[in-house]
């Protein structure tokens, strides 16, 4: 019987097939599809377009009334947990918490068995990442004060983030040809960004927290990764215990995400129980779907919708102080965060970039880093409410500075990947060892 060696486009290695290998279901097909960081990308684009034509179409009323529809029961048995939340409520706290159990389960994997793992090799990405949170801040805060509106001082945190699955699927798309550490380098950045982001809002955007829920949230995230690490766990025992501890996380007054984050930190990050490959690679196998092709446009369909036209029109709101202050700070802030801290760190530390990567590298990487999108439009929510003055600036100021970043992102990579590259990019006086490059295969840990 012969046998037939193909290469899988949905896999990192060749595939022997045989006449009893049954081709993919349509539910593995289009799993796979969600998974893609490009079909990511595309599909957060494709739900703020559609947010902001809803936001703006004669039916507008009906997507502002169903944003503020509000399902769910005020409490749980004598517990007096409120769950009566808005549509777009439980988008922002309820579905994004499924996204950022994916980010923790990254940033696990990261820590103990990847890229994070080795301080001389994380150190430049992590400490870029802060100088790219920082820098920032301060560029929105120095421009709402210069501009007279002190009082939009609490959106400082807007432009520090970096959207994970967008910037990810424009490297993906126009970074064809670089060296695949570069993704790392990015990916790092990221993943350490949305942690700090994490951090940010649990300190700075929570009120009256309640140590007694906080605490309960936290026994349930305990159970969660006990049954999580345990020879035989089974989802119909972790979906619940997800759900508890969200609830309880929401009911402390801590920004329920937090919760995904914690419990996506319990999943074991290498081979247990006799098991070929670490747990965080099954359950970022099995949630990346919902979390990209689910999750995230939801979230975005109910956050992107800026009203043009009740709203004061594109004039008046392009004139909010907070618009040059959120566009500035995420375009031009993350370039200069990421690249000066890089040049700083490798020049003043012992820490230098990795094997590949090249200054000329982090320009398109810094602009990436630009793109805030998701979690910048959460925050945006956490920092003005749904029906403040500056909440459709603030937003209309994401859309702008993400799509500025995106655009200059995508022209730089190109520009990059054309360009003739030495055998020492890095500058540590030693031949670089690459062997991987971006779009020769698809990323292990994403399929």
């Amino acid at each position: 019987m012969r046998r037939r060696t193909t290469n899988d486009p949905t896999t990192d290695r060749s595939t022997t097939l045989t006449p009893e290998t049954t081709a993919p279901s349509a539910g593995e097909r289009l799993r796979r599809w969600a998974s893609r960081e490009t079909t990511g990308g595309a599909l957060l684009i494709g739900a703020a377009v559609l947010a902001l034509i809803c936001a703006n179409a004669p039916w507008r009323d009906w997507y502002f009334a169903l944003s503020d529809k509000v399902l769910g029961f005020a409490y749980l048995g004598p517990l007096h947990i409120h769950l009566d939340l808005s549509v777009a409520s439980w988008a922002a706290d309820g579905l994004l918490a499924i996204f950022f159990f994916v980010v923790g389960v990254e940033l696990k994997h990261e820590f103990v068995a990847g890229s994070l793992r080795s301080p001389k090799e994380a150190g430049v990405p992590m400490l870029a990442a802060v100088g790219g949170m920082v820098v920032p801040a301060v560029i929105y805060s120095v421009v709402v004060v210069a501009l007279g509106e002190p009082g939009a001082l609490n959106g400082w945190a807007i432009p520090t983030a970096t959207d994970i699955a967008f910037a990810l699927g424009v490297l993906a798309v126009f970074g064809k040809g670089l060296p695949t550490a570069v993704r790392t380098f990015l990916l790092t950045l990221a993943v350490v960004d949305d942690l700090l982001a994490i951090v940010v809002i649990a300190v700075f955007y929570t009120e009256n927290l309640n140590f007694a829920y906080l605490g309960a949230s936290l026994v349930a995230i305990a159970l969660f990764g006990w049954h999580v690490r345990s020879r035989t766990p089974r989802w119909w025992l972790l979906v619940p215990l997800f759900v508890v501890a969200w609830s309880f996380m929401h009911a402390s007054g801590v920004h329920a995400t937090v919760a995904g984050v914690l419990m996506g930190f319990t999943v074991a990050a290498r081979p247990t129980h006799g098991e070929a490959e670490p747990r965080t690679h099954r359950y970022e196998h099995a949630v990346k779907p919902w979390s990209q092709g689910v999750a995230l446009p939801v979230f975005a369909f109910f956050a992107a919708g800026v009203d043009l036209v009740d709203g004061g029109g594109v004039g008046e709101i392009m004139t909010q102080p907070v618009v040059p202050a959120i566009t500035i700070g995420l375009v031009v802030g993350k370039l200069v965060g990421v690249l000066g801290t890089t040049a700083l760190v490798t020049k003043l530390t012992p820490l230098r970039l990795a094997q590949g990567i090249g200054v000329r590298d982090l320009l398109p990487v810094a602009f990436l880093a630009g793109i805030g999108f998701t979690v910048a439009l959460l925050v945006s929510e956490l920092s003005f409410g749904h029906a403040s003055e500056h909440t459709e600036g603030a937003k209309a100021a994401i859309l702008l500075g993400s799509v500025i970043a995106a655009v200059l992102g995508a022209l730089t990579l190109r520009w990059d990947a054309r360009k003739a590259r030495t055998a020492d990019m890095n500058l540590d006086g030693q031949d670089d060892l690459v062997s991987d490059f971006i779009g020769d295969e698809k990323d292990r840990r994403e399929h």
